[in-house]
């Protein structure tokens, strides 16, 4: 008996992380299938339902006394589904759109990914922002995705971005698109103008499906990120979304590269 006491401590102390997201799960819908997989898993271990039965009471009891440690498991069980979601697209994001959407250095050992709308007025700001890191560290890879989703204007001002970047010329638009003011019909095509691009072509691009899908490919994926505004960023395994400044940048470039 005390050999399966000592069991049933082990286990429970070992386990004490999966039952707090568990008992989250039992309160909702779905809970009852959910005790009997655990139930089918006890009996598969070895385990008879006086010692499951035993080990809930442990785990129960340590809960109840420790809650404390709930919100702590469903952050770990988020911030791995929010992993295991960048994983899926990374290769996808952190490929700029015609190979000119980024800034920085094209080998950075860490990219940037932000998302940004030309009607945003965070979006506006965080280009200094942008700026000033890429200014100071020269092994970050900035790459940028139109994400145009508060305004027509907006939607024009981003597919003349990809056009842009098709004419090797992005990261100029960019900026200039930004400092020139809201996206209007004007605004845009002096900002195109401006940086040199040939509006023909411009046109034409704007005028193409691969320029359509390529801002739909961003909504899905801002969908899948759950991104709730702009602008947005991943970096690594975070996902941010707002005006999260020059040193909330730098701090969770600091994290990925860490991680590296």
């Amino acid at each position: 008996m005390e050999n399966n006491n000592r069991k049933w401590m082990i286990m429970a102390g070992g386990s004490l992380a999966i039952a707090a997201a568990a008992a989250v799960w039992f309160l909702q819908p779905g809970g009852a299938s959910a005790g009997e997989e655990a139930t089918k898993a006890a009996l598969a271990a070895g385990i008879d339902s006086k010692e499951q039965a035993a080990i809930e009471a442990i785990v129960r009891d340590y809960i109840l006394k420790n809650p404390e440690i709930i919100p702590e498991a469903v952050e770990i069980l988020q911030n791995r589904q929010k992993t295991a979601a960048i994983d899926e697209v990374r290769t996808d994001i952190e490929a700029p759109f015609a190979g000119a959407a980024f800034a920085g250095n094209p080998n950075g050992d860490v990219i940037v990914v932000e998302y940004s709308d030309f009607a945003c007025p965070y979006c506006k700001q965080t280009t200094a922002d942008i700026d000033r890191v890429l200014k100071e560290d020269k092994n970050i890879k900035v790459v940028f995705r139109e994400l145009p989703i508060l305004s027509e204007a907006s939607n024009d001002a981003a597919l003349m971005a990809l056009a842009a970047a098709k004419q090797g010329k992005y990261y100029a638009f960019h900026k200039t698109m930004f400092a020139t003011g809201r996206p209007t019909p004007s605004t845009i095509a002096s900002a195109a103008k401006e940086v040199g691009l040939d509006m023909a072509a411009a046109r034409k691009f704007i005028a193409s499906p691969e320029a359509q899908q390529e801002v739909q490919r961003n909504i899905e994926v801002a969908r899948k990120l759950q991104f709730t505004g702009t602008p947005a960023f991943v970096v690594g395994n975070q996902t941010e979304v707002g005006a999260v400044g020059y040193d909330g940048l730098k701090e969770m470039i600091a994290k990925a590269r860490g991680s590296k």
